[in-house]
C-alpha cells in the first residue's frame, strides 16, 4: 500500500496504511477550505484499505474502501466509497459529478501515470 503515495496520497508524506492511523490535510476550492479527517479502519497488506472521510468544517461521513482483486495475469482495482451520513447539499463540491471527477483524476490520470512504463 506504501506505493499508494506515489500517486493518491502525496498531501500526506507521512501516511501509514495502519488501522488507527488518523490525519488530517485541508485542500481548498473555490475560496472554501476543505480540511480532510481520515481514521484507517482496516489494512490487509497488498490487498484492501478502508479508511472513514470527513471534513472539519462540514457536517458528513463517508468510507473509502479499495481493494486490489487478481484477474487472470493482471489486477483489478475495486474503489468503494459509502456515505452513511450526506454532505451538505448546497456546497457545488459534494455533488455527485464534482466526486466522480475527483476520483476519475487520481484513478484515471494519476494512478495511470503512475503505472505506465
Amino acid at each position: 500500500m506504501q506505493e499508494m503515495d506515489l500517486w493518491y496520497f502525496e498531501n500526506i508524506p507521512d501516511f501509514q496504511p495502519e488501522i488507527g492511523f488518523t490525519t488530517r490535510f485541508a485542500v481548498e476550492s473555490s475560496a472554501r477550505v476543505f480540511t480532510h479527517c481520515w481514521e484507517v479502519i482496516e489494512s490487509i497488506p497488498f490487498n484492501r484499505i478502508i479508511y472513514t472521510w470527513k471534513y472539519e468544517e462540514y457536517q458528513g461521513d463517508s468510507l473509502v474502501s479499495f481493494q486490489i482483486l487478481p484477474r487472470d495475469s493482471h489486477s483489478l482495482l475495486r474503489l468503494t466509497v459509502e456515505v452513511l451520513e450526506d454532505f451538505p447539499d448546497d456546497i457545488p463540491e459534494f455533488d455527485r459529478e464534482s466526486c466522480i471527477a475527483g476520483w476519475n483524476f487520481f484513478l484515471g490520470e494519476r494512478l495511470q501515470e503512475y503505472l505506465e512504463p
